[in-house]
């Protein structure tokens, strides 16, 4: 049986049930079997424990502040020159960088072909989160991913592994300081490797997938969120605000991301008998989907207008601008903090703020001038039942 939750209330207070295991990647297991974000339990608490000690608030500051500014203008300027990009294609390219930092990924040329091989393996490793929703022949496409993971394993996962237990091993010798020794996901699994009991073969998976993780979601959140603000500008006291107020323009960004959970729903089995509100018992062989658009659309939190992208809107105590799209309970996302910043206060200093790398993205891009190419229309990807741009072509 599947049981689906719509409201806002009743989908924030599940989401925390530690009875609940995930189940949204299920059908994704050719990659995503064994990874975090499928654990459950103590297994899940002592991973994230460990991959925690990276994915901290003061790690999130100083990529934002010291390498991410550089690394976004390295990646827009060619672009600039031809003068036009395709949005969901530079958003793999500039979040590229940004996963393979803190997974741990070397590109040991970073050369164009070798950036090609590795944004094609990203897409395909994209597959297994949607497998779920995929409207194509699932076999097939479980077999693409193998492939995929096979070759990421040979090319970049082999390399990165030997490099860093070289750097692992050189620190117990005495011959470098810890602070030489990466700090990426791969180094923490590879130290704690024999604690948490891991494989070779979960370590490559769960390295591929914070790649993918910390790219795919936001190459989509980005595509929305640009939209909403091209047809948000259009009005010219609404284009003053996103130019020259970054606080707002972070709040657009925040609406944007609660209108477009980078998935549409959630979904858990119980690991015992689960009673929900209306005297329905669920038990380890049914399923329970938490609908996150329609709980974000709430108009009993977030007004009459909730289908609609409001920055100005009011919202009652504690809850967040972008609603559940970040989830809640054992399973909210590591790097929140990362993608969307720091929550601003009144007090808060535009010139300090820690604004998350999509507002940053955002403001870069407006900044340059990008517009919707209204030659090329953007188009919506029909292979999945999530609502993602496959193209959103725009000129500078």
């Amino acid at each position: 049986m599947s049981y689906t939750i719509n409201d806002f209330k009743t989908a924030g207070e599940t989401l925390r049930v530690n009875d609940l295991r995930q189940a949204l990647y299920d059908a994704g297991a050719i990659l995503m079997d064994k990874v975090l974000v499928n654990l459950h339990g103590k297994e899940h608490q002592m991973r994230r424990k460990v991959e925690a000690k990276i994915l901290k608030p003061n790690f999130f500051r100083w990529y934002e502040t010291e390498v991410f500014k550089k690394t976004l203008d390295e990646t827009i300027s060619p672009y600039l020159t031809e003068g036009k990009a395709d949005l969901v294609d530079l958003a793999y390219r500039i979040l590229l960088n940004l996963t393979a930092d803190f997974s741990g990924i070397d590109r040991l040329n970073k050369s164009v072909d070798e950036t090609e091989r590795i944004l094609i393996m990203l897409r395909t490793f994209g597959k297994a989160a949607t497998l779920g929703q995929a409207k194509g022949e699932k076999d097939a496409i479980s077999n693409e991913i193998k492939k995929s993971l096979e070759e990421f394993n040979t090319e970049f996962y082999k390399p990165s592994k030997k490099k860093r237990l070289e750097y692992i091993n050189r620190f117990k010798l005495g011959e470098i300081k810890e602070s030489d020794v990466p700090r990426d996901i791969l180094t923490e699994l590879l130290k704690n490797q024999e604690n948490l009991g891991l494989s070779d073969d979960i370590i490559l998976k769960e390295t591929a997938f914070y790649l993918l993780a910390g790219a795919f979601t936001s190459i989509h959140t980005l595509t929305h969120a640009m939209h909403e603000l091209f047809e948000r500008i259009k009005d010219p006291i609404q284009e003053n605000r996103v130019m020259n107020d970054p606080i707002y323009l972070q709040r657009c960004i925040h609406e944007s991301m609660r209108l477009h959970p980078s998935s549409p729903t959630a979904m858990r089995r119980p690991t015992c008998p689960f009673h929900t509100n209306d005297g329905t018992i669920l038990n380890k062989s049914d399923t329970l989907v938490i609908d996150l658009m329609a709980a974000n659309r709430d108009v009993s939190v977030f007004g009459l207008d909730a289908k609609e992208h409001n920055p100005d809107r009011n919202l009652p105590s504690g809850v967040p601008p972008y609603g559940l799209s970040f989830g809640k309970g054992m399973h909210a996302c590591i790097g929140v903090n990362l993608a969307a910043g720091i929550l601003p206060k009144e007090d808060t200093d535009p010139l300090t703020h820690q604004y998350g790398i999509i507002t940053l993205t955002a403001k870069k891009l407006l900044e340059y001038g990008a517009v919707p190419n209204k030659k090329q229309p953007g188009v919506v990807d029909t292979s999945t039942v999530r609502n993602n741009w496959s193209s959103y072509p725009i000129l500078f």
